[in-house]
This record gives C-alpha cells, sequence and structure tokens, in this order.
C-alpha cells in the first residue's frame, strides 16, 4: 500500500530513493501526508505547525535515541505512533563509551598532555565489576563490549527483566546496591525528571576508591559538581564524559581542567556515523507501518523516552 510521507526539512536523495522504491509517496506538509519523518538533528522544525494542519497525520519518526527536546509536541499529540532512533545507534555509541572507559582506567588523557616520561599507572578493564545503567539499545551494547573483558556487569533499568550478556539486571531500586564497590559505572539512560542527577554525591561515594565514570548518555544524568570534586580529590580516578549540561560545556567550567576527565563534544555518533544508521532505521519502519507490523524505537509519551 502507497504511503504519503512528508519529510523534514527535506529527504536526501537515497533516503528518498529508498523510500519511493518501499512504494512511498514523498508528499509536501500541505498534501495530506500520513506519517512525518524528521531528518533534521537536534531541531524542532516547525513539526508542532505540521501536526496541527494535518489530522490525519500517524506517524511520527524522530531523528535522534534521546527525544527531550520534542517531549512538549509529544505531550501535544498522545495518540499518534512516535518512533525515535534509540537503538539505531548503539554500536558506535557503545564503542565510545568502551573507549572512554578504558581512557579513564588508563590515564590516557594526562599522557596525551605530558611532556615527559613520568611514571607508571593505570588499571585493565579485564575483572572489573561494572554498573550500567539504562535498557536501551546502547546499554546492551555497552554490555556486550565490557563482557569481552571477563568483567562483572550489572544492568540497572527502569525494569528487571533481564538484558543479554548482563550478569545481573535490577530495577532503579537497586542502584545504590548495584553501585557498592563498583569499579565502573557507565551511564546510557534517557533524561527524564526521575534520572536528573541519578549520579550524585552520595551515589559516587558508594563506588570503589579510584572507581571510573563513563558518560554516552545526557549530561543531567550527573551532578557535575559532585564528580569534579571526586575527580579533583582522587576518590575516582577518572572520567570520560561524551555529554555535559549545558551543551556546550563553558571552557570556565572546572572540568576542563582535570588531567583525569576527558570530555568529547556529543561525538559518539557523528553525522558520518549516524545518516546511514538513521536511513536504516527510516526505511525498516516505513516497511512495518506500510504493513502493519511492531516499529521500531517506538516512544512512550508518558515515560519521556
Amino acid at each position: 500500500m502507497t504511503r504519503r510521507l512528508h519529510i523534514m526539512p527535506e529527504a536526501a536523495p537515497e533516503l528518498a530513493a529508498g523510500l519511493r522504491e518501499q512504494g512511498a509517496e514523498l508528499v509536501g506538509a500541505d498534501e495530506q501526508p500520513e506519517g512525518v519523518i524528521v531528518t533534521g538533528m537536534f531541531k524542532k522544525l516547525n513539526l508542532t505547525e505540521v501536526l496541527e494542519a494535518n489530522p490525519q497525520v500517524r506517524w511520527v519518526q524522530l531523528p535522534s535515541a534521546g527525544i527531550e527536546l520534542y517531549s512538549e509536541i509529544l505531550q501535544r499529540f498522545p495518540d499518534l505512533t512516535w518512533t525515535s532512533a534509540k537503538g539505531a545507534y548503539a554500536k558506535p555509541v557503545g564503542e565510545h563509551a568502551l573507549a572512554l572507559t578504558l581512557a579513564a582506567l588508563r590515564g590516557l588523557k594526562s599522557r596525551a598532555l605530558a611532556t615527559s616520561w613520568g611514571t607508571e599507572g593505570g588499571i585493565s578493564l579485564n575483572g572489573l565489576r561494572c554498573v550500567v545503567v539504562g535498557g536501551g539499545g546502547v546499554a546492551a551494547e555497552i554490555v556486550r563490549l565490557y563482557k569481552a573483558f571477563d568483567t562483572h556487569v550489572t544492568v540497572v533499568r527502569r525494569t528487571s527483566e533481564p538484558v543479554e550478556h548482563a550478569d545481573v539486571t535490577v530495577a532503579f531500586e537497586g542502584l545504590d546496591q548495584a553501585l557498592q564497590g563498583a569499579h565502573v559505572i557507565a551511564l546510557a539512560a534517557a533524561a527524564t525528571p526521575t534520572t536528573r542527577h541519578l549520579l550524585n554525591a552520595e551515589r559516587l561515594g558508594l563506588l570503589a576508591d579510584g572507581a571510573v565514570v563513563a558518560n554516552v548518555g545526557r549530561g543531567s544524568l550527573v551532578d557535575q559538581a559532585a564528580l569534579a570534586q571526586a575527580l579533583s580529590s582522587g576518590t575516582l580516578r577518572g572520567a570520560g564524559l561524551d555529554v555535559t549540561e549545558p551543551e556546550p560545556l563553558p571552557e570556565t567550567d572546572p572540568l576542563w581542567s582535570l588531567e583525569n576527565c576527558l570530555i568529547t563534544p556529543h561525538t559518539a555518533d557523528t553525522t558520518e556515523m549516524v545518516v546511514p544508521l538513521l536511513h536504516e532505521r527510516i526505511l525498516a519502519n516505513h516497511r512495518r507501518f506500510s504493513a502493519g507490523e511492531p516499529m521500531l524505537g517506538l516512544v512512550d509519551p508518558a515515560q519521556g523516552y
């Protein structure tokens, strides 16, 4: 069945060709689309206006894994089928989380800044106790990668439904117990009111001395003042952050000056990595939309992810 789709802001030629191959008709916002596909990263565009003018729309595809930018729009149109890119970027983001973890454990930022030979330092990931916070595709990929190092991995997520490869999976109520004595914590959860500053001073204090933090979720998950204090005091060995609050992180923020804190500018998944994966997700969901099958990356407006 032919579906009428409107793409915002515009379709890349290869995406347009792929959708047409599947039988889609690409139309303007004023031509009664049944589905709206947003390809502009971190942009609301005029999505609200398009949806208000098109009550026949049944499906909206968002381009990012985190959907907090669109939360108000989701609340206004909760009866639509909303899908995001959650899980689509799991491999590059999981890979980056592993890189940040290893860099923090091995003290690679300080060595990159060094101008002399220095002394030995760093510890191995092999055999460590790790906690991964999040229940999506990125968290699952981090678990898979960590397990290659014979680690013990506990996943903390909204429910205790087991995550593949994890040794233990617990609900958020078990977070404090999971953190007790852990050597590594990787954050890959969504930004919601309940996850704000999930990793605070008290919880940092539960970790083993010399633990490391890797955050590829959202900056709001971490109390950055508490993190800076723990890094400065040496309680934490190091941290690797791909996300901060705010973004960009001001040049005056104390985290920049810490030799044991490596910050990357939200580039765990660059445009070059993301575009083909997003197109793959869009094409897969268009096939499912046309066939009336369950869609990938379904968003629950009430939960916010």
